[in-house]
């Protein structure tokens, strides 16, 4: 009888790829959206702006997902009746090659969104400097963008055949 470990293992991999960076951009949107909705009630026309910087911490959420999927497409997901079996040590590759987007993007996002809940009192403000705190949201976005990158070449370089 074969061992599932492994495959198990790969599909834990994707799990945290896909739902940790989910889960801090939903945390960093929702901490955007507070800090909005207040500014917003006084002044409606900051609507737009607001928007963008709570847009920004949901990036790393569609990085997680992006990696899971290209993960589920080397384990052969979506290919019906084909699933690839994954040895115990390939399944902790897959782990491997999931953590950086995991727990970067995880951490990126809350702290992205806190930033980007401060720029919302620039918004408040001083409309005009939009690009000030939609840079400083940005600049931790470049973390989670390495993170991305490092997880998809392990996930290119993973012994999967």
């Amino acid at each position: 009888m074969e061992s599932w470990l492994g495959t198990i293992l790969g599909f834990f991999g994707i799990a945290l790829a896909v739902a940790l960076p989910g889960i801090g951009s939903a945390i960093g949107v929702g901490l955007v959206g507070e800090a909005g909705a207040g500014v917003v009630t006084e002044d409606p026309d900051k609507f737009g702006q607001i928007l963008l910087l709570q847009v920004i911490p949901g990036t790393q959420g569609i990085y997680g997902l992006l990696t899971g999927f290209l993960l589920m497409m080397r384990l052969n997901v979506f290919s019906f009746g084909n699933l690839k079996v994954l040895t115990l040590e390939q399944g902790l590759f897959v782990v491997m090659a999931a953590l950086p987007i995991a727990l970067v993007g995880w951490l990126s996002a809350i702290s992205q969104g806190k930033t980007a809940a401060a720029g919302v009192g620039v918004i408040a403000k001083r409309p005009e400097e939009l690009g000030k705190p939609v840079t400083f949201a940005a600049m931790v976005e470049t973390y989670a963008v390495l993170a991305f990158l490092s997880s998809l070449l392990l996930i290119f370089g993973l012994p999967i055949k």
